[in-house]
């Protein structure tokens, strides 16, 4: 099946750029684009897309606001933001509105292209260098004095559960986190489908969050 993506940013030259670099790809196409966030909300509103590739820092709407509108919609389209390291805290208010994961904009083309499929096929995109620093960044404004064990969140998991989500919030893949802690790779599966259950997590990305809010990993 062929991947369908939305570009929004603010430029133009950007946008051809992307456009250019996916449609080198067979399996993926632009189906449209947007010069903003509101301009987004209403193309995905008559054009079935898959993948929306997010700036953040916009006119008239920005990625923040058009994420949650789109999230909030119902809309089965999963949004990949693209951002530099000087937008981590509207990066952490993107991933809260219900992105999928985010990339750095000066990214190899080829990341660009893995990261369009990983997101197409449900999955979370987290760029570990930019995962470093988003974390590094939001962890000083998190609670310090917080009971990991009083978490209201936390009190639903089992011990194996938290160990499986100290290694999500890591980084880990379902391959390592089978290696780690010994269990085969379906069980581990079967790990993350519970915690997203029991913590009402829309996808990786949001128990990467709920790990740190909770004080369950540590800087």
């Amino acid at each position: 099946m062929t991947i369908r993506v939305l570009l929004v940013d603010d430029q133009a030259l950007v946008r051809s750029g992307f456009r250019m670099l996916i449609e080198s790809s067979d399996d993926i196409e632009v189906v449209g684009e947007a010069e903003n966030g509101a301009k987004a909300v209403e193309v995905l509103a008559g054009t079935p897309v898959d993948v929306v590739l997010m700036d953040i820092r916009m006119p008239v709407m920005d990625g923040v606001e058009a994420t949650r509108r789109i999230v909030g919609s119902g809309s089965s389209a999963h949004v990949l933001v693209l951002t530099t390291f000087d937008a981590d805290e509207y990066v952490y208010a993107a991933l809260r509105a219900g992105a999928s994961g985010f990339l750095l904009k000066d990214s190899r083309p080829e990341e660009l292209l893995r990261a369009i499929h990983t997101v197409a096929n449900g999955d979370a995109v987290m760029a570990p260098s930019a995962t470093r620093r988003l974390l590094d960044h939001i962890v000083p404004m998190l609670p310090t004095s917080r009971d990991t064990r009083a978490d209201s969140r936390l009190e639903v998991l089992t011990d194996r559960e938290r160990e499986v989500l100290v290694e999500i919030a890591k980084g880990a893949t379902n391959a390592e986190i089978s290696s780690s802690l010994y269990m085969a790779e379906g069980t581990v599966k079967t790990h993350i489908g519970r915690l997203l259950a029991k913590l009402q997590a829309r996808d990786r990305v949001q128990l990467v969050l709920i790990a740190y809010e909770t004080g369950l990993v540590r800087h």
